[in-house]
């Protein structure tokens, strides 16, 4: 099976590796958490912890995820109960271990672009005919739900995308989800949605979990968990039949998730009121400071309210955005996220969640910007 170039992760990875890399905005992980930083955010003993682990048995986690793990994740939901909540590896395992357990080639699926990349390019490599309804720039990257009904037919078996979306921020209202829901059940299909950076409002944000009983819904440690590394990844479905068969796709990539990731993830879940507070004071702090930036700029540009932890930059330069980006990051050392990750061209995504040197970054972002324009790539 020929699979797509998984754009985003061949390019950013070794970026971020770079000796080159010395102002990183290119992430979308609010800050990450070290052990102590945990412990001291939630008010658990770290000292009765380590003598847990000093005791912990590292054979073959709980098959169908540790009961602490999967009762907190269901306390993130309003109709979720624990058994509804199937543990994999990271968040990418979830998206990927739904859509091999869900989409044949037979099928078609509906795309929402940008989108993230597994929710396009795997269907296509199984033969599935992809539909794409791409946001736009100008509509504030509102979804049309008008073109999302004349997409789905009969034989349309899911509705794939983000929401938050990635990487605009754009957020369905309560109102478009419960659109979208009756738009899948008009047709008998399901809807799947990566939550991954649901939980910046100060509020409830709904979720397809709580709304539609053929919604999927996946996420992760990571984002705003700022725990990428404990690779801990969920799939919310509410239906018994098709959780056994997502069990059973599991079984195939990584049998069960890890002990420890699963055990110290739990705790931090049990205690997500304060990892949320964490996350929403950082990216509002960081995203006043690029608004600010924004605000007039002769070159960029940014159309959606974010609720994520980045913004899609666009950029009014004769430049692609893989040689932007890869200029940026040869000449001022600046990491942004370039917008041909997301098949959006002349656009950057740029981080409001790891940011240690955000107002350096901005005006090294400013100099190249202004070296390119002296050169002749100004306004398209």
């Amino acid at each position: 099976m020929k699979i797509d170039n998984f754009v985003l992760e061949n390019w950013l990875n070794p970026a971020c590796e770079s000796e080159k890399n010395k102002v990183y905005l290119g992430g979308s992980c609010v800050l990450p958490l070290t052990v102590e930083e945990l412990f001291e955010l939630t008010g658990e003993s770290l000292e009765d912890f380590l003598e847990e682990v000093k005791h912990m048995n590292l054979g073959y986690a709980n098959f169908a995820g540790t009961p602490r793990l999967r009762r907190a994740v269901a306390k993130l939901y309003r109709e979720v109960r624990p058994e509804d909540v199937v543990l994999v590896h990271g968040g990418t395992g979830a998206n990927n271990t739904v859509v091999m357990t869900l989409i044949e080639p037979s099928d078609n699926i509906i795309s929402i672009m940008p989108n993230y990349q597994q929710f396009d390019s795997i269907p296509k490599s199984i033969g599935t005919e992809v539909r794409q309804v791409d946001l736009k720039p100008e509509a504030g990257y509102r979804l049309d739900l008008n073109e999302v009904r004349q997409a789905v037919d009969s034989n349309t078996k899911a509705i794939l995308f983000t929401n938050p979306n990635n990487p605009t921020g754009a957020l369905l209202s309560l109102e478009e989800m419960e659109e979208i829901a009756e738009i899948a059940r008009s047709v008998d299909a399901w809807v799947v949605c990566d939550e991954m950076y649901r939980g910046l409002k100060d509020e409830y944000m709904p979720s397809f979990a709580d709304l539609y009983d053929k919604a999927i819904v996946t996420c992760s440690s990571s984002k705003i968990y700022s725990m990428a590394g404990t690779r801990v990844g969920w799939i919310i479905c509410r239906d018994e039949e098709l959780r056994r068969e997502l069990f059973n796709r599991r079984s195939y990539d990584s049998i069960c998730g890890g002990v420890f990731d699963e055990w110290i993830f739990a705790i931090a879940l049990e205690h997500a009121d304060k990892i949320f507070a964490r996350s929403r004071s950082i990216v509002r702090k960081n995203k006043a400071i690029v608004d600010q930036w924004l605000k007039g700029h002769k070159y960029v540009h940014q159309y959606a309210e974010s609720y994520g932890t980045t913004y899609l930059i666009h950029y009014d330069l004769d430049v692609d955005a893989e040689k932007f980006c890869d200029g940026l990051l040869d000449k001022k050392g600046v990491l942004v996220c370039h917008g041909d990750c997301f098949y959006m061209p002349h656009t950057f995504r740029l981080s409001l969640s790891h940011a240690e040197k955000l107002e350096e970054g901005l005006r090294l972002i400013d100099e190249y910007i202004g070296e390119l324009a002296a050169a002749g790539k100004g306004m398209k």
